[in-house]
């Protein structure tokens, strides 16, 4: 009966000591502090960092599809949101082969003139760190790989890259350089070799800001939550980073959007560690997935989005997870639809001087991280940095428009998204 007892009474200790846990959190609190050399604090156990509210709604978008064709899609949406001020265009990069990161010129091309038709737009673009980046390749071979990209082997590819978009009038893009970092989907995970991922982005950072003319911003930008690895042990340094992003998607199924913002590494603890280091969030892909049409998601979401220090935000716009190309989720594209309607976005602003690039890295050794503030300071959070070009050109030919978000031009050349 004693034995019994002590049974129950251990039970009972587990079970408090688990109730804490949000649904779905893949750990507990103290097995987070265990995995991560960069641990948050306890809920609670110290003073949260002030986390600084925007004034004005911030830049929105939508991912219509990567290709030049796809740009009259964002047309499409603002007409649908009745008139809506749609300032965000994000697209991605292929990575098939190092010939996609360099970036296809005509795709670079349209996308910097829709930026330039507008001081207020703003253009993300998805940057693979490792190619093939979505061909399963092992954790020894992705290994390798950053190793190879810490001693410089593709230097020359980020450099064409940084060199075309200024060029083409993209100089002020925000790039969400390899994306999705502590995932499994990616060969530009940094699960294989932390130290070493960190290294490669210091590298190509420093690579393409020595690019003159360049106004890159550079997001860091994990999945929510612990997913393979903490995103902190990731996490490559202030002065290469200029926007802390996210991706949330709605899941595990049956999760809540509390369990969102609470479980270790999620939406509280992404807003905190990025106003400890004075830098906004971001959410380059967001939207629907494992609890099917959801408005109290989207709810939620963007109200989330509407009270945090925000640079933008943009939600992934095909089925499963969008709106107004996907006629699945009719009740949350509705709630989607009442919540950004007429939206004017943020207020355009004044150009400032870029900032002086940095040394071009050495072929032998990753750059030095630089004692004072970033070259690449992000702009205040929810504005645009305009291009220095004389004058706006505007888009040189409309696309014709392909029908679905997941068609293209190439089956070969285009990334594969969820």
């Amino acid at each position: 009966m004693r034995i019994g007892r002590l049974t129950l009474a251990a039970a009972a200790l587990l079970l408090m000591a688990t109730a804490s846990v949000p649904a779905g959190s893949p750990l507990s609190r103290a097995e987070r502090h265990s995995l991560s050399s960069d641990a948050f604090e306890p809920r609670g156990a110290a003073p949260r960092p002030p986390v600084q509210r925007p004034r004005h709604e911030p830049p929105f978008g939508a991912f219509v599809g990567s290709w030049d064709n796809y740009i009259p899609q964002i047309g499409r949406y603002a007409q649908w949101l009745g008139g809506a001020n749609l300032q965000v265009g994000h697209t991605y990069l292929a990575g098939n082969g190092w010939a996609d990161v360099e970036g296809e010129p005509v795709v670079l091309g349209m996308w910097s003139q829709w930026r330039l038709a507008d001081p207020s737009r703003l253009l993300v673009l998805g940057v693979p760190m490792l190619v093939p980046n979505e061909a399963h390749v092992s954790d020894g071979e992705v290994a390798r790989l950053l190793a190879q990209g810490v001693r410089g082997d593709f230097d020359g590819h980020f450099l064409k890259l940084a060199r075309r978009l200024v060029a083409l009038g993209g100089a002020d893009t925000v790039l969400t350089l390899g994306w999705e970092m502590n995932g499994t989907t990616y060969t530009h995970r940094c699960k294989p070799d932390p130290s070493a991922w960190k290294a490669y982005w210091r590298r190509i950072v420093g690579v393409m800001r020595s690019v003159p003319g360049q106004r890159f911003r550079f997001d860091f930008a994990p999945n929510r939550g612990l997913d393979a690895i903490p995103w902190t042990k990731c996490y490559p340094g202030d002065d290469v980073v200029d926007v802390i992003g996210m991706d949330s998607y709605d899941q595990p199924a049956g999760a809540t959007f509390d369990d969102y913002v609470r479980e270790p590494y999620g939406l509280q603890d992404q807003v905190e560690f990025a106003a400890k280091r004075g830098k906004p969030v971001s959410y380059p892909e967001w939207g629907l997935f494992r609890n099917g049409d959801n408005p109290e998601f989207v709810q939620r979401m963007v109200d989330w989005i509407r009270t945090h220090d925000t640079a933008y935000q943009t939600v992934t716009d095909y089925c499963p997870h969008g709106f107004f190309q996907c006629s699945g989720n009719p009740r949350s594209a509705a709630r989607f639809k009442q919540l950004m309607a007429g939206s004017k976005g943020a207020p355009a602003v004044v150009p400032t001087a870029p900032p002086a690039p940095t040394s071009p890295a050495a072929p032998a050794s990753p750059p030095a991280p630089t004692a004072t503030a970033s070259p690449g300071a992000p702009a205040p959070a929810g504005t645009a940095v305009p291009s220095s070009a004389a004058a706006t050109p505007s888009v040189a030919a409309t696309p014709r428009p392909t029908p679905g978000p997941t068609a293209s031009p190439s089956t070969a050349a285009t990334p594969a998204r969820r």
